[in-house]
């Protein structure tokens, strides 16, 4: 008898208590209803826009028109590429964006370590430094940064006191270097450093590695978030900068993305159509990429939020 009970189904079997679910609070209800909306207010702008790049002229401008397109044109996408050369702009911004990433990600990340890790007369005063800078706003800086380009010695025709030619301007090094370093990377990668143990760099210095090898090989992939974080700011950045191409280029072989988007303002008006299409084109790369590393990049907020 004992045996078949034991082998009846679940005889033998040691159930597990049914975990309950506690029961949500007022609080918390509250904030999951104001995440949601605020997440739905960050979305509404981005479906607006590729909702508008599939609509006719003729039904952007009917009062009368709803949010979805009664004739999905995607023609429009094809017909905004051919209107400028998009493929030299997008190139030209990739390079830019990528070379801004891979320079700040060198030198922030070597400049936070010093900071961090290093101990030398004058460096908490360096560091202060960088947190004023933190606090300039950006546009402050554009006609500074300008005057030292167009003003750059034995540059683009200048003699060596800046004289007589056009310095940067309209060159890759004027897209390029002022943008390749940014406070913020600096004061975010000194935060990730220091929370290191010591050990680490104790345990390397025996083994007779020297500073810039303990830098590269034992500290430095053990800030991985930081380094996601900041190599997608940077690249999301230099990606949307419109105001500085636009100030320090003349020619389409050196426009950017954002700034080729302005032949769809013509003197009639914008083409919307167009407009969105070729916005929306230019948005899908850092949606892609947010989505990739968003992990690491709420990590690397968090983490730095704690120190």
């Amino acid at each position: 008898m004992a045996t078949t009970e034991l082998h009846k189904p679940g005889v033998g079997h040691t159930t597990r208590p049914v975990a309950q679910r506690k029961p949500l609070s007022a609080g918390r209800v509250a904030l999951y209803v104001t995440l949601s909306v605020i997440s739905l207010l960050m979305v509404v702008p981005f479906v607006w826009m590729v909702l508008t790049s599939l609509k006719t002229p003729v039904e952007i401008a009917s009062q009368d028109a709803g949010l979805l397109p009664e004739h999905w044109d995607f023609s429009n996408y094809s017909e905004a590429l051919k209107a400028a050369p998009f493929a030299t702009y997008a190139r030209n911004s990739f390079i830019i964006a990528t070379s801004h990433t891979v320079l700040n990600l060198l030198i922030a990340s070597m400049a936070g370590y010093a900071l961090a890790r290093i101990r030398f007369r004058g460096s908490e005063v360096i560091f202060y430094l960088f947190i004023a800078a933190l606090m300039i706003p950006t546009y402050t800086k554009v006609l500074p940064e300008f005057l030292i380009v167009r003003f750059m010695p034995l540059a683009g025709g200048n003699d060596l006191f800046g004289q007589g030619g056009s310095g940067w301007l309209d060159t890759w090094w004027a897209l390029i270097v002022p943008g390749a370093v940014t406070p913020f990377a600096v004061f975010l990668f000194r935060q990730f450093y220091l929370d290191l143990p010591v050990e680490l760099e104790e345990a390397a210095r025996l083994d007779g590695l020297g500073e810039f090898r303990i830098y590269a090989r034992i500290m430095t992939p053990q800030v991985k978030p930081a380094l996601i974080t900041v190599a997608l700011l940077t690249f999301e950045s230099s990606w949307n900068n419109f105001l500085w191409p636009l100030l320090v280029t003349r020619t389409d072989s050196l426009r950017v993305i954002q700034v080729g988007l302005s032949v769809f303002k013509t003197e009639n008006g914008p083409q919307w159509h167009f407009l969105m299409a070729g916005t929306t084109l230019a948005t899908l790369p850092m949606v892609v990429l947010f989505l990739i590393g968003q992990r690491y990049f709420v990590q690397g907020f968090a983490t730095a939020g704690l120190k």
